[in-house]
C-alpha cells in the first residue's frame, strides 16, 4: 500500500511539472509591446505596418519596426527579407539618409526592425518617402508611400563638411529620457559618400563639452567622450547632467589620430562650439 501511495504522489508531481513546463512554453509574447503604429504602406498583396516608440517619426535618428500582413487573409508574415530605401523629394535633387539593414526580431515572430536617420525635415514642398522591398517564398514585392518627418524642437542633428573635405552627419540618440545624473550617452557618425549611400564612420572620437548657458555656461564633471567599441557600430559615452533646464552638448569631431575636423573647445571667449546638441528636461 505504501509503495502505492509513493507511485501515485510520484505521478503527481511529474504531471505537475509537464503542465508547468508546456505552460511556460506556450507563453504569449507581445510583440507590440512599448511601440505603436503610426503608418500603414499598402500594395495589392500586403499592407506593411509601421511602428516606433513615440508613435510617429521625427528629424534625428529613429528605430522603426514594421510587420508585413497579407490582405486576403489578414496574416502576418514571419518568412521575409526586408530592404528599405528612404528618399528625400527636394525642389531640385533627391538624395537618401543614413539607415540600417533590417533584420528579424525573434526567429519565429513577425516583426522586423531597424533604424534611420533623417538629417532633414520635410516641409511645405519637400518630403521623405519610404520604399520597402522584401521578397516571400522566393516572390519580390514592394510598396513605397509617403511619410511624415517634422523637425525636432532642440538640435539633434549636425550636418557638416569637415576640414578634410568629407560631410558628415552627427546625431544625438541617447540619452531620450535625461536625469540628472551620469547618463549614458549614445551617438552616430556617418559621412556621405555620394546622395545615396551614408557608411558608418569607424574609430573617429565625438568629443563632448555639456554647458548651461543660462547659468554662466557651467559645464558638469565625469564626461566621458564617445567612441566605438566595434567597427560598424553606434558611439557610446558618458553625458553628466547636474540639474535640470537647458544643455547644450558642444561637440567636436575627431578622427583616429585625434586631429579635429569640425567644433571648437569652449574657453572663457568662446561659449558655444559650431556644432552640438539641445538637451532640456
Amino acid at each position: 500500500m505504501k509503495t502505492s501511495i509513493k507511485y501515485i504522489v510520484a505521478l503527481f508531481a511529474m504531471a505537475i511539472t509537464f503542465v508547468s513546463c508546456s505552460n511556460d512554453d506556450e507563453t504569449i509574447v507581445n510583440e507590440l509591446d512599448g511601440i505603436t503604429k503610426f503608418k500603414e504602406i499598402t500594395n495589392d498583396t500586403h499592407t506593411i505596418e509601421l511602428y516606433s516608440q513615440m508613435g510617429s517619426l521625427e528629424q534625428g535618428y529613429n528605430e522603426i519596426s514594421l510587420r508585413i500582413k497579407e490582405n486576403t487573409s489578414s496574416t502576418y508574415i514571419n518568412n521575409a527579407e526586408v530592404s528599405w530605401t528612404p528618399l528625400m523629394h527636394m525642389t531640385s535633387m533627391t538624395h537618401s539618409c543614413p539607415y540600417s539593414a533590417v533584420e528579424k526580431v525573434t526567429e519565429n515572430g513577425t516583426l522586423y526592425e531597424g533604424y534611420i536617420m533623417f538629417q532633414m525635415a520635410q516641409n511645405t514642398t519637400e518630403y521623405w518617402d519610404l520604399k520597402i522591398d522584401y521578397t516571400i517564398n522566393g516572390i519580390d514585392y514592394t510598396a513605397t508611400d509617403v511619410i511624415d518627418v517634422p523637425a525636432t524642437v532642440k538640435r539633434k542633428v549636425n550636418t557638416f563638411t569637415g576640414s578634410d573635405g568629407t560631410k558628415y552627419l552627427v546625431a544625438l540618440i541617447d540619452p531620450n529620457s535625461p536625469k540628472v545624473a551620469i547618463n549614458d550617452m549614445k551617438i552616430g557618425v556617418w559621412k556621405m559618400q555620394n546622395m545615396m549611400t551614408f557608411p558608418i564612420v569607424d574609430g573617429y572620437t565625438v568629443k563632448i563639452d555639456p554647458r548651461m548657458p543660462s547659468m554662466g555656461n557651467h559645464s558638469s564633471p565625469n564626461n566621458i567622450h564617445a567612441t566605438q567599441s566595434i567597427s560598424g557600430g553606434l558611439y557610446n559615452g558618458k553625458l553628466s547632467l547636474t540639474m535640470t533646464g537647458y544643455w547644450k552638448i558642444n561637440l567636436q569631431l575627431a578622427n583616429a589620430d585625434g586631429t579635429v575636423l569640425k567644433g571648437e573647445e569652449i574657453t572663457e571667449t568662446l561659449t558655444s562650439s559650431s556644432i552640438f546638441f539641445e538637451i532640456e528636461f
